[in-house]
């Protein structure tokens, strides 16, 4: 599941609306939804995320962080470390290689070390 994928399920869940009330006023097939909130989509359309917005009444701050979690939600990530140091590519590769192995604690911090300098870990 996405970042996308989760917050969406969660906003569905705290209002109390199936993934086929959702996906029939958005007019987009419930299938597809399914697949979006479990990451097997790409990142949906900057229409898709302004109608989802619409659709559960976020402005401001709420409809923002959803697009940046949007943005941050592709499913099939690549990386491209051409023309970077040695050691940029191996930490690419050894990310690939192991990211199933990690649990959510050391994800956790693995975000907070990667994240902005004074802005703490992203989700």
């Amino acid at each position: 599941m996405t970042p996308f994928g989760a917050k969406i399920r969660a906003l569905r869940a705290e209002r109390g609306v199936t993934l086929k009330q959702m996906a029939a006023a958005l007019q987009v097939s419930s299938a597809y939804l399914s697949a979006l909130e479990h990451g097997r989509k790409g990142r949906p359309t900057v229409g898709l995320i302004h109608q989802i917005c619409q659709y559960f009444g976020l402005i401001w701050d709420d409809a923002e962080d959803l697009k940046k979690l949007a943005k941050r939600s592709n499913p099939r990530v690549v990386i491209d470390t051409a023309g970077l140091s040695p050691k940029a590519t191996e930490l690419a590769n050894t990310l690939a290689d192991r990211i199933r192995e990690l649990d959510d604690p050391r994800i956790d911090t693995l975000l907070a070390e990667l994240a902005p300098p004074g802005k703490g870990p992203r989700y």
